[in-house]
């Protein structure tokens, strides 16, 4: 369950820095959106570190975090869709995938 909140709190993450976006566009219906979802995803991350440990559950939530921005970037605001960025994004989730397995 502690993982499926790690899961949950980075989508959450994401959809609150496509609001930061939003915001940064004058839509400001983004500001209640960023609160809720910031909210959710702190209050998720904080359920997870109860009973997992909190460096792998920070990594982990960062790279989701990371990751599901810089593609959401890519897919709705038409940002690089270069080589080295998807080369980083393969080692960041890597990375995350790692962490899981050893802990």
């Amino acid at each position: 369950m502690a993982w499926l909140a790690v899961l949950l709190a980075g989508i959450f993450e994401v959809i609150g820095v496509i609001n930061i976006k939003r915001l940064a566009m004058k839509k400001w219906d983004a500001m209640i959106y960023l609160i809720v979802t910031f909210s959710l995803s702190l209050s998720l991350l904080s359920y997870a570190m109860q009973t997992l440990p909190m460096g792998t559950v920070y990594g982990i939530w960062t790279g989701i975090g990371t990751v599901g921005s810089t593609i959401m970037g890519m897919v709705l605001y038409g940002e690089p869709k270069e080589w080295r960025r998807l080369l980083f994004i393969v080692l960041i989730l890597s990375s995350a995938v790692g962490l899981k397995l050893i802990s």
